[in-house]
C-alpha cells in the first residue's frame, strides 16, 4: 500500500516517468486460478500499479514470466542466474561433478539454462499430489518422484525461484539423498521463509541454502541459527543490489539493460 501511495504522490506532482522497483513481486504465485472462484492476485497487483500511475516496473525472477503480460506498462524481469552461477563456481568445491536439479516441472527451464551454461547434467523431480486415502485426512498428500537424471555420487544443486514453507525443498532434498547424491545444495532467488516454518527450514537436509537479498534476511539468519541444534545457520545470502542498481542507472539514462539478463554488471 505504501508503494501505491508513493506512486500516486509522484503522479500528483507531475512526474514525467515513474518506475517501480520491486525485487520480489508480491503474490507472484497467484498467477492463475488453482480452483474455481479463486482470485488472480498477481493480475490485481499489476492493475493497481497501473492505476496508481506507474509507467515502468523493474523486478527479479518472476514466478512465471507470463506475469509480464498482466501489465499494460513495460516490465523488465531481471534474473539472479548470473550471480548464482558465480556462486557455484567460486563456493561449491567440485562443482564440475554436479547435477542441476529442478524440484518441480515448472522450474525446468530455469534449471536447464544453468546446467547448459555450466556444461553439467540436468535432473528433474516431479511433484504430484495424491488424493486423500482416508476420510479423516483433510489435505492431499505430496509425493516426489525423480524422473530424469542420475545423481549417484554427484553434487546435487537444487534451483528454485522461491522458498516459503520449505516443504518442496525438503522432499526434494530427501529424494536426492535417498538416490545417492554425495551433497545437496539449494539455490533460491527469493527467500521468503515463513516465520512459522523456520524450525523446519533449519533442519533441511542440505549442505547450504543460498538465497538473494531481494527480501531482507538478517533477522531470518539469526532465527535459523537459533533453531539449529549447533547454533549455525545453513543459509547464505548473495547480494543482487549491483544488478538492480545498474538496471536503474541504465533505465534512467535510456540505455539497454539486455546485458544484465545474462551477465553481471
Amino acid at each position: 500500500m505504501e508503494l501505491f501511495i508513493l506512486i500516486s504522490a509522484c503522479k500528483t506532482a507531475s512526474a514525467r516517468r515513474i518506475t517501480a522497483v520491486i525485487p520480489c513481486y508480491p503474490y507472484a504465485r497467484q498467477d492463475k486460478k488453482d480452483q474455481s472462484r479463486a482470485p488472480i492476485t498477481a493480475k490485481l497487483v499489476a492493475n493497481m500499479l497501473a492505476v496508481a500511475g506507474c509507467t515502468h516496473v523493474i523486478t527479479m525472477d518472476l514466478h512465471a514470466s507470463q506475469i509480464q503480460g498482466f501489465f499494460e506498462v513495460p516490465v523488465d524481469n531481471l534474473f539472479s542466474e548470473p550471480i548464482m552461477m558465480r556462486y557455484i563456481k567460486q563456493e561449491i568445491p567440485g562443482w564440475q561433478n554436479s547435477i542441476i536439479i529442478s524440484p518441480d516441472a515448472g522450474g525446468a527451464k530455469r534449471a536447464t539454462s544453468i546446467a547448459d551454461k555450466l556444461n553439467v547434467d540436468f535432473g528433474l523431480i516431479n511433484r504430484s499430489r495424491d488424493l486423500r486415502i482416508k476420510s479423516t485426512e483433510t489435505e492431499p498428500r505430496d509425493t516426489m518422484k525423480l524422473l530424469v537424471g542420475d545423481v549417484k555420487d554427484k553434487i546435487a544443486i537444487l534451483v528454485d525461484d522461491m522458498i516459503d514453507t520449505g516443504s518442496t525443498l525438503t522432499m526434494a532434498a530427501r529424494t536426492l539423498n535417498e538416490s545417492g547424491a554425495s551433497k545437496v545444495y539449494a539455490l533460491v532467488a527469493h527467500g521468503v521463509l515463513a516465520e512459522a516454518n523456520l524450525a523446519n527450514i533449519a533442519s533441511l537436509p542440505l549442505e547450504r541454502l543460498v538465497v538473494t537479498n531481494t527480501v531482507p534476511q538478517s533477522a531470518k539468519i539469526k532465527a535459523l541459527a537459533a533453531a539449529d541444534p549447533e547454533g549455525k545457520s545453513k543459509m547464505v545470502v548473495v547480494d543482487v543490489s549491483h544488478t538492480i542498481a545498474e538496471s536503474i542507472r541504465r533505465t534512467h539514462n535510456g540505455e539497454s539493460i539486455s546485458f544484465l539478463f545474462s551477465e553481471l554488471p
